[in-house]
C-alpha cells in the first residue's frame, strides 16, 4: 500500500479475484453442481469448469444467461469479469515495471518529493508509477522518446553539465503549472505590447511584478510560469509552445539577481516572437539549436531592456559611477541592476563593481 499522503491513501491490491470463486459461492448457496448449471445456460460442463478455475473468462453472453438461470443481474457479472481483468493487467503492469526500477535513478525523485511536485511511496514500483504519472507517459521508454527529446528552447549554464532527468523534472513542473493559467489565444503585435509594460515592472519589487507580469502576458496568449530550480538542473529559463495557440515562458531564478531575471525572461520572449513554434534551443550547443538564434534572442533581450542609443549617451563619458547608473536608469525607467549587469556584461565594468545596486529574489519556501 502506498504512504499515506496529505491528498489522502493510495492502495493497490497485489492479487486479483477471478470471478468463477464468486460462481462457485453462488452455486453453493444454491445447492447447484456445476454440471446442472451447465444444463441450465445450455453450456458445456468444460467450459462451466473452465469458468469456475479462472481459466475462461464470462463472455456478455455468457453473463446474459447467468442471469436468467440466478436472477442475479448480467451487469453484476459482467462487472466481476472487467475487474478480473483491470487487476490481471495491473498485477502484469507492475511487473513489468519492476523490471525498469533502475529507470529511478535517473530522476530527482527525492528533490521532487521536497518540492511536493510528487508523492513519496514506500514500494518503488509504486514510486514509480508516480514517477510516471507525473511526466505524463505509461513507462520509462516513452518518457525517453517525449522527455529526451523535447522541442524547449532554453538557457542553461555552460559551465557545468546538466542532470537530464532534473531538466525534464523541472520542464514538467512548469507545464503543469501552465496548463493552470488561462490564457487568450497568442497574439504577437499583443504580446510585443505588452513586453514594453512589463520593462516598466523591473524596477517593481516581486510581490508586484509577478503578479502583473503572469496577468499581462496571459493576456496575449502566453503562459509565466516561476519554478524553483531543481538540484542538478542548471536551467535558468525555457520556451516551449504547449498548444498551437499558447506559449510557456518558464523562469527559475537560478542566479537570484534581477538582471539575470530579466535579461533571461526578455530573452525567452524573443523565441516566441522570432523564431519557429518546433524548434530547439540550446545555449552552447549548436546541435540542437541555431547559434545565431540565440544571438538573435540576447540581441533582442540586451537592447529592449536598454535602448542602443540610451547606452551610448551613458557610456559617452568613459565608465559610469555608481550614481551615474542610478540617474541613468531612472531616466530611462529601469531597475539600475539591469543597467549593471549589462554593463558587466559588456565588460565596462568587472564583475565585482556596484553589485549592490541589483536586488536579490528569494523563494519563499526553499528546498531542504
Amino acid at each position: 500500500m502506498g504512504e499515506a499522503t496529505t491528498t489522502g491513501l493510495q492502495y493497490s491490491p497485489d492479487y486479483a479475484v477471478p470471478p468463477g470463486e464468486t460462481l462457485v459461492e453462488v452455486l453453493e448457496k444454491l445447492g447447484m453442481s456445476q454440471a446442472e448449471l451447465a444444463e441450465r445456460i445450455g453450456r458445456p460442463k468444460k467450459t462451466v469448469n473452465e469458468i469456475v478455475k479462472g481459466k475462461a473468462a464470462i463472455t456478455p453472453e455468457t453473463a446474459l444467461q447467468l442471469e436468467r438461470a440466478f436472477r442475479i443481474p448480467a451487469s453484476f457479472w459482467n462487472n466481476l469479469q472487467r475487474n478480473y481483468d483491470a487487476a490481471v493487467a495491473r498485477l502484469e503492469e507492475r511487473e513489468r515495471l519492476r523490471q525498469h526500477l533502475c529507470w529511478l535513478r535517473e530522476i530527482p525523485v527525492r528533490a521532487m518529493v521536497a518540492r511536493r511536485w510528487i508523492r513519496p511511496f514506500k514500494d518503488r514500483v509504486d514510486q514509480l508509477q508516480e514517477v510516471l504519472a507525473f511526466f505524463g507517459v505509461a513507462s520509462p521508454e516513452q518518457w525517453r522518446e517525449i522527455w529526451a527529446n523535447t522541442s524547449v528552447a532554453y538557457r542553461m549554464s555552460t559551465a557545468f553539465k546538466s542532470d537530464p532527468g532534473a531538466v525534464a523534472a523541472w520542464l514538467r513542473q512548469g507545464e503543469l503549472e501552465a496548463h493552470d493559467i488561462e490564457c487568450a489565444a497568442f497574439d504577437k503585435a499583443r504580446f510585443l505590447g505588452v513586453l514594453t509594460q512589463i520593462r516598466a515592472l523591473t524596477v517593481e519589487p516581486p510581490e508586484v511584478f509577478q503578479p502583473q507580469l503572469i496577468a499581462r502576458c496571459a493576456e496575449a496568449g502566453v503562459a509565466v510560469a516561476f519554478v524553483p530550480q531543481i538540484r542538478g538542473a542548471r536551467v535558468s529559463g525555457a520556451t516551449r509552445w504547449i498548444s498551437p495557440g499558447k506559449a510557456l515562458v518558464q523562469l527559475s531564478l537560478r542566479y537570484r539577481s534581477d538582471d539575470q531575471l530579466w535579461f533571461t525572461f526578455f530573452h525567452e520572449s524573443a523565441h516566441i516572437l522570432l523564431h519557429g513554434k518546433r524548434r530547439i534551443f540550446l545555449e552552447g550547443d549548436v546541435s540542437s539549436g541555431s547559434e545565431a538564434e540565440e544571438e538573435q534572442a540576447s540581441s533582442f533581450a540586451a537592447d529592449f531592456l536598454i535602448p542602443p542609443d540610451k547606452l551610448d549617451c551613458l557610456l559617452a563619458e568613459g565608465r559610469p559611477s555608481s550614481q551615474t547608473i542610478q540617474e541613468f536608469a531612472e531616466q530611462v525607467g529601469i531597475a539600475p541592476g539591469v543597467v549593471v549587469g549589462r554593463l558587466q556584461h559588456d565588460h565596462v565594468l568587472p564583475y565585482s563593481h556596484y553589485n549592490g545596486l541589483k536586488r536579490r529574489f528569494e523563494w519563499a519556501t526553499e528546498e531542504t
